[in-house]
């Protein structure tokens, strides 16, 4: 069971505020100005920003998969060893968990600046965004934290 925290509300909420600017702005959009200025570097960044989220997760589940050999290791060592392993692997959490926050912080800047550039472009170039659409084709209501 996950729980939340300041940091797994930030990026969604801040989601949310440019969506929400970038609505009321639409009324007032000139058509296709987005369409037209999405073209070769903003498409590069918006290509870039999916992968390294992409590669986020990844390492994710690669921290995971370790943690639960290493677990696997410590259950099945003698009891002599286990208080060892136990201050090893806590070290280890502790340490990786500190730089992943460290590398979701400055991804969500790093994201908020990116769709601030799409909100300067009008509403057509948020659309274009293959991060927006990544966040479009999840299921109202559902959100990866809760599978």
């Amino acid at each position: 069971m996950k729980t939340l925290n300041l940091s797994t509300l930030i990026l969604p909420s801040g989601i949310l505020a440019a969506l929400l600017l970038i609505t009321t702005q639409s009324l007032s959009a000139q058509p296709g100005k987005g369409k037209q200025m999405m073209t070769g570097k903003m498409m590069e960044q918006c290509q870039e920003m999916k992968q390294q989220k992409m590669k986020l997760k990844e390492d994710m589940k690669a921290q995971d998969a370790q943690l639960i050999q290493q677990l696997g290791n410590m259950n099945r060592a003698a009891k002599n060893d286990k208080l060892d392993m136990i201050a090893t692997i806590i070290t280890a959490m502790a340490e990786k968990r500190m730089l992943m926050d460290a590398r979701k912080e400055k991804m969500q800047e790093e994201m908020m600046q990116h769709m601030m550039q799409h909100m300067s472009m009008g509403a057509a170039s948020m659309a274009q965004c293959p991060m927006m659409k990544v966040m479009d084709a999840k299921p109202a209501g559902e959100h990866s934290e809760h599978h």
